[in-house]
């Protein structure tokens, strides 16, 4: 799963070649869903904290570089050091539980239930933000949460645990939105990306020890692929926010399940079937009723 990583717009004065922007953002949603694909088949015979680990292990050797020539060690300094480290222990959590579901998921049906983390951004905006949502928003968050309901199928004959995952990745993908909007006024954000890729390495180091199952030349070449799609991922969101409105660009992230459904057929053999297809139908219908609602109250504001 993937979605933008720093809920925020770019200036006015950057709100230029929304084109170039629109296909960064394209892009890097086909980046993600090959990325999204080498996990699952690593998972196959790999624990998926090692996974993890081994994601944010070549992302931060790819990454470090990359920040030291674009501003040196003043992006590696934060003066919300709890805030970065609660950050990336959600995206930890988040990335965990959705390899996992990958293990018995096809592709398209797991990407489609995490997109209800929007939704789940907005039913959290008010408790946690003090945010005022109108009915019309919750009733779109409401009709999102149905049509999970007709993709997990709890109750049903077709009905897996596992597909409860990607929610409760969902879940944690929109907490940490939700600290990132606290994070954007004081931290930059490649400083963000940088604590977010250490905290998860941290985190799956304590933890893979004790679950480590030796991978074979193949398996480390794919690891470490993995690492490095993760990290060109995000360098290409953070390049197409920087060009123009995250409001621009944030319909177009749902791309990710077209090239999601693409590489479930021609990797694995997969299709979604009518069920799941409605489900998600409705979970996209939902996400960009809010994003469009959202759109025009900030440009009122």
């Amino acid at each position: 799963m993937a979605a933008t990583p720093f809920d925020t717009a770019a200036p006015a004065s950057q709100n230029q070649g929304s084109t170039g922007a629109i296909l960064l953002m394209l892009t890097a949603m086909a980046v993600f869903s090959v990325m999204d694909g080498v996990s699952k088949g690593l998972t196959q015979h790999l624990h998926p904290v090692e996974v993890s680990w081994a994601r944010y292990l070549f992302n931060l050797l790819f990454m470090l570089p990359l920040l030291l020539r674009q501003g040196g060690s003043r992006l590696l300094v934060t003066r919300r050091a709890l805030p970065q480290l609660v950050r990336g222990a959600l995206l930890f959590a988040s990335g965990v539980l959705f390899i996992t579901a990958l293990r018995r998921l096809p592709l398209a049906d797991a990407s489609a239930i995490g997109f209800v983390a929007p939704l789940i951004v907005t039913a959290l905006s008010i408790p946690l933000l003090g945010e005022r949502v109108e009915s019309g928003r919750w009733l779109a968050v409401l009709t999102g949460f149905a049509g999970v309901l007709l993709v997990v199928r709890p109750g049903g004959a077709g009905f897996e645990a596992v597909s409860l995952l990607p929610v409760a990745s969902a879940g944690c993908w929109a907490l940490s939105l939700i600290v990132t909007r606290r994070l954007a006024d004081t931290e930059l954000p490649l400083t963000t990306l940088f604590y977010t890729c250490l905290s998860g390495l941290v985190l799956s180091s304590l933890t893979v020890p004790a679950l480590w199952h030796a991978p074979d030349s193949a398996d480390w070449l794919l690891l470490a692929a993995a690492g490095v799609l993760y990290a060109l991922g995000q360098y290409l969101l953070l390049k197409a926010f920087l060009r123009t409105h995250a409001s621009v660009l944030a319909p177009f992230q749902y791309s990710q399940i077209v090239w999601s459904t693409a590489i479930g057929l021609v990797w694995f053999g997969t299709l979604p079937d009518m069920q799941t297809v409605g489900g998600g139908a409705v979970i996209i219908v939902s996400g960009l009723y809010v994003w469009r609602r959202e759109s025009r109250i900030a440009r009122g504001a």
